[in-house]
């Protein structure tokens, strides 16, 4: 352990002849190499991060266009389904005006058969009122009348008090 702690000028000397040596061989045949490999690492380096910047910005161009498509699509979809809808509402309202319209044409018919029925249960009754009060008549007084005298008769009496 001794031997370590003395200094020796010898060993002083040829320590940095043998490490000036070196230095002198390594720059000489392996530092440029060295160089080149390092500079090869760096370019090779830059042009990945330039590919992934150029890819990257690519990706979000077509990301803004796949937004940009994406909203254009729902809002035709909104508009497809509000047209659907609009059509819908007209073709209920159309359904609703035209049952609207049947209801109404069916009511106007049913009243106007209802009033044909009417007129008719009318005259049917009048011709069977006036056929009884002629039996009748003809029954109290004894005496008969011709049938269209009769009939006359009783038509006038029954459309005077059907007017009052």
């Amino acid at each position: 352990m001794e031997n370590l702690l003395n200094v020796s000028p010898g060993l002083i000397f040829w320590t940095l002849f043998n490490f000036s040596v070196f230095l002198f061989l390594i720059g000489k045949f392996g530092f440029k190499p060295l160089l080149a490999s390092l500079k090869a690492r760096e370019g090779g380096i830059q042009n990945a991060i330039s590919e992934a910047d150029r890819v990257n910005a690519e990706a979000h161009a077509l990301l803004k266009e796949s937004q940009a498509k994406l909203a254009t699509a729902q809002q035709d979809m909104m508009a497809l389904v509000k047209e659907g809808k609009q059509q819908a509402e007209h073709l209920i309202q159309a359904a609703h005006d035209e049952a609207e319209r049947v209801k109404r044409t069916k009511m106007t018919e049913a009243l106007r058969e209802i009033e044909r029925e009417k007129e008719a249960a009318l005259l049917s009754l009048r011709a069977e009122t006036a056929e009884l009060i002629v039996e009748a008549t003809s029954k109290i007084l004894g005496n008969t009348l011709n049938a269209e005298g009769h009939r006359s008769l009783v038509e006038n009496y029954i459309s005077q008090t059907s007017k009052n």
